[in-house]
C-alpha cells in the first residue's frame, strides 16, 4: 500500500531481539488519538457536571426546556468555570511541552524515532491514570492539570506526532510525501470518529469511569507496540545525550543559518501558516463541546458524541479529496480550497442556533484538513533527511504555541462574548484563516515550485 510506512534501514540498526515485528507507525497514531478523543469530551462534560453539582445548578439541557437559561447566572458560571479549567489544563501542558517536545524531537534524529514514541506513550498513559483517580475518587479538578503536565514532560501527543511524521518523511519520496502525510492524519480521523461515537453512547449508559479505563488499556497496548513492534526508520541510530543545548540549536539553525539547499523565508512563512491553521482548528475544537451543551442547542451526551465524530470525519474526507484533487491541481491550490471550506464552516458555526445548522457547518469542513499535510510535506522537502526530527519537533513547537494561543484566545473570548454573540470566536477564526490563504498563495507566486530540495529521496 502506497501510504504505509516501510521500515527501510531498520534491519541494520535494530537488533533482532529488540523487536517482535517491524510494524508501521500508523497504529501508534491511531491508538493514541483514539484514547485522547475518548477522553476529551468526557473531561469537558465531567467538569460541566462537577461544577453544576457544586454550584447547585440543576437546569436541564433538553431543547424543549432551556429557552430561558441564557439569563441564568449559575449556568453562566458553570460555563465560565468549565472553560477556564480547560484553559488551565492546556496552558499547563503546552508550556511544559513547548520545551520538551522540541528537545525530544531533535534528539530522535540521532537515537531514532522509537525512544520518543515510547516516552510519549508513557506520558499519555500517566495522564489517563491521573484522570481515573480524579473521576473515581472525586479529587480536586486541579489534578487534571497535573496529569497534563506529567504527560508534557514525556513528550505529549505533539512529541508522538513529531516522531511519527518524521518517520514517514524518512522513508517517503518527494512525490508521495503529501499523500503519506495525509494518510497519517487520516489515522487520526478514523480513531477520533470511532472514539467520539463510542464515548457519547458509553457515557450515557454507564457514566464517566469505564471510558477512561478503556483509554488506559489502549495506551498500554500502544506503549508495548511502540517499544517492541515499531520498525525504526532512522538508518543508523546513535547514542547521544538528551540534556544538551545541541538539540535546540539544531532547530534554531533551520531558520537562521543560510544554506543553498533551503529557503529560510519559505520555512518561516510556512511555519506561520500552519501556526494560524492549528490555532483556529484547536481553538474552535476547545469550545465546540461547551457551545453544544449550552443554550440554544442544549445537546445531550449522545449528540455531543455525534458532534465530536463529525469533527473527525474531515480527516478521512480530506484524504480522499486530496488524492482526487492532486490529479488535476497542484498541492497549493488544494490547500487553498481546503481553507475556503474551513472559513465557510466557521461562519456557519457562528450563527448556528439549531442542530441541523450545526451539522451543516460540520459538513462544510469536509476538505478543511487538506491544508496541514500539504504544508508539512512542503516543509519536509526544504531540509535534509538528517534534519527531519529537528524540523518536525520545530513543527511540534509551532503546534504547541498554536494550541496555547488557541486556548488563551478562544477559552477567554467565549465567556467574554456570551452576552452579545456566543458564536463570535468562530467568526474570529474565519477571519484568521485568510492569513494562511494569503501566505500560501504568495509563496506559490514567488516560487511556483518551493519543493526545490536537492537531497535524494529515501524511497
Amino acid at each position: 500500500m502506497e501510504g504505509r510506512v516501510s521500515p527501510v534501514g531498520s534491519s541494520r540498526s535494530i537488533p533482532a531481539a529488540a523487536v517482535l515485528c517491524r510494524g508501521p507507525v500508523e497504529p501508534v497514531v491511531f491508538l493514541a488519538n483514539f484514547a485522547l478523543v475518548l477522553q476529551g469530551p468526557l473531561t469537558t462534560q465531567y467538569l460541566w457536571h462537577r461544577f453544576s453539582t457544586e454550584l447547585g445548578y440543576n437546569g436541564t439541557r433538553h431543547r424543549g426546556n432551556c429557552g430561558n437559561q441564557s439569563a441564568d447566572p449559575i449556568m453562566k458560571e458553570v460555563e465560565t468555570l468549565t472553560s477556564h479549567w480547560t484553559l488551565y489544563m492546556n496552558v499547563g501542558g503546552f508550556l511544559v511541552g513547548l520545551f520538551w517536545s522540541t528537545l525530544l524531537g531533535a534528539w530522535s534524529d540521532r537515537v531514532g524515532r522509537r525512544p520518543l514514541l515510547v516516552l510519549s506513550s508513557l506520558g499519555l498513559l500517566l495522564q489517563v491514570v491521573v484522570s481515573i483517580f480524579v473521576v473515581q475518587l472525586e479529587l480536586h479538578v486541579g489534578f487534571f492539570v497535573l496529569g497534563r503536565v506529567l504527560c508534557a514532560l514525556l513528550g505529549d501527543f505533539n512529541g508522538l506526532l513529531a516522531a511519527s511524521f518524521a518517520s514517514v518523511a524518512d522513508v517517503s519520496s518527494n512525490h508521495s510525501r503529501t499523500f503519506r502525510m495525509a494518510l497519517l492524519e487520516a489515522c487520526i480521523g478514523v480513531a477520533g470518529t470511532l472514539a467520539s461515537l463510542l464515548g457519547g453512547h458509553w457515557l450515557r449508559a454507564q457514566g464517566y469511569a469505564n471510558p477512561f479505563w478503556l483509554a488506559l488499556a489502549l495506551l498500554i497496548v500502544l506503549t508495548l507496540y511502540a517499544a517492541f513492534c515499531f520498525g525504526e526508520t532512522v538508518k543508523e541510530p546513535k547514542s547521544t545525550r538528551l540534556f544538551t543545548l545541541h538539540h535546540h540549536r539544531s532547530i534554531a539553525r533551520l531558520y537562521v543559518v543560510p544554506s543553498p539547499e533551503k529557503s529560510r523565508k519559505h520555512l518561516a512563512l510556512y511555519s506561520l501558516a500552519i501556526f494560524v491553521v492549528v490555532t483556529v482548528h484547536f481553538g474552535a475544537q476547545d469550545i465546540l463541546t461547551l457551545y453544544e451543551l449550552s443554550t440554544p442547542l442544549c445537546w445531550d451526551s449522545k449528540l455531543v458524541g455525534y458532534g465530536s465524530a463529525a469533527q473527525q470525519i474531515p480527516y478521512l474526507t480530506s484524504l480522499v479529496g486530496l488524492k482526487l484533487l492532486q490529479y488535476c491541481l497542484a498541492d497549493t491550490w488544494v490547500a487553498e480550497i481546503g481553507l475556503s471550506f474551513n472559513i465557510l464552516g466557521m461562519v456557519v458555526f457562528a450563527f448556528a442556533t439549531t442542530t441541523p445548522l450545526m451539522f451543516t457547518g460540520y459538513g462544510l469542513l469536509f476538505l478543511s484538513l487538506v491544508t496541514t499535510p500539504v504544508i508539512r510535506a512542503k516543509l519536509s522537502k526544504l531540509v535534509s533527511e538528517s534534519e527531519h526530527g529537528a524540523l518536525f519537533s520545530a513543527v511540534a513547537c509551532v503546534n504547541s504555541l498554536a494550541m496555547l494561543t488557541a486556548s488563551g484566545i478562544f477559552n477567554s473570548l467565549y465567556p467574554a462574548t456570551l452576552n452579545f454573540m456566543k458564536g463570535f470566536p468562530f467568526l474570529l477564526g474565519a477571519g484568521l484563516l485568510f492569513i494562511p490563504a494569503i501566505l500560501i498563495g504568495v509563496l506559490e507566486k514567488v516560487n511556483p515550485r518551493p519543493d526545490f530540495q536537492q537531497f535524494p529521496p529515501s524511497s
